[in-house]
């Protein structure tokens, strides 16, 4: 394999993880892989990771055969990105990346709620508001519920909002969300409705829509609050999380006809493949589309 200089390699990998965090807006997990990636490649290639030949990447690249799909393709893409990187700056005239695997890591689809299941859960949560006397942790569960399915917010994102992050007269939310990206996140008139009547139970003075002590209602906690409500609806708990809730939020506004880049705004997807994933409407509904909605349709009808 190539020999090389260590403390270029160093150097090198160094900027482009600085790249990737100011100029990518790259989150910090996936800058902790690729620094991990990019220095065991280089460890293996004897410091000439930045010099290395397509010989040398395909030798590297038959060296993980042992590894998952989703590793590989992790590793493939943060080395191929980083030899894009060299390019651009000038540091190689060529991009030896192409040698480099592509297990076309399978994503799995994310699980499906139907509408019908959805009306389930929320008609559970209106028996519930309707006992007397009335628990305002029911109240409190109507607003999650809301904001995961009419929203499509993450976990994170939902349990740690502010108090006043939603307002009465304001039918979205400013979030920040993987990478430091900022999206508009669409706040329906059901959502408003259901945050307000739970905010009159969250003392003023206190940090977070959602408290719990000291500080917010946790990711484990809201799990547990959403798999109890499942199996109060008669689905079974294993299908339900607060990301399925998200999926169907994507799921049902595609098959009523929504724009995928507006769907990837509004998920706060950086690429556009992760949107993609949503888009598993069945082949009828395809099928369908294309009888009824292409151009030609209407030149066959005309001469019918």
């Amino acid at each position: 394999m190539t020999g090389g200089r260590p403390g270029d390699d160093r150097a090198l990998i160094e900027r482009f993880l600085e790249m990737l965090a100011a100029e990518a807006g790259a989150a910090k997990n996936t800058i902790v892989a690729y620094a991990s990636d990019l220095r065991l490649a280089s460890e293996a290639l004897g410091g000439g990771l930045a010099e290395a030949s397509p010989a040398d990447l395909a030798k590297l690249g038959d060296g993980w055969s042992a590894l998952s799909r989703a590793t590989v393709a992790r590793k493939s893409a943060a080395l191929r990105r980083f030899f894009a990187f060299l390019a651009d700056e000038g540091h190689r005239a060529d991009d030896p990346g192409t040698a480099l695997p592509r297990p076309g890591a399978r994503r799995a689809l994310p699980k499906v709620l139907s509408h019908s299941d959805v009306d389930r859960l929320f008609a559970t949560i209106a028996e519930r508001q309707a006992r007397t006397p009335p628990d305002p942790n029911d109240l409190r569960l109507a607003a999650l519920v809301e904001l995961l399915y009419g929203s499509g917010l993450r976990a994170t994102e939902l349990v740690s909002l502010p108090r006043n992050a939603i307002q009465p007269d304001r039918p979205y939310l400013i979030l920040k969300g993987k990478g430091g990206r900022e999206r508009l996140a669409p706040i329906s008139d059901r959502a408003r409705a259901a945050v307000a009547a739970w905010r009159e139970y969250v003392a003023s003075d206190r940090a977070w829509l959602f408290p719990s002590g000291k500080t917010h209602l946790s990711r484990v906690r809201l799990y547990q609050l959403i798999k109890a409500l499942a199996a109060e609806a008669g689905i079974p708990p294993d299908r339900v999380s607060p990301h399925v809730l998200r999926h169907a939020f994507a799921t049902h506004l595609l098959e009523g006809g929504a724009d995928l880049r507006a769907l990837q705004a509004m998920l706060g997807h950086a690429d556009i493949a992760t949107t993609e994933i949503y888009t598993h409407i069945d082949s009828k509904k395809l099928v369908e589309l294309v009888n009824t909605r292409h151009p030609l349709v209407d030149e066959h009808l005309k001469r019918a």
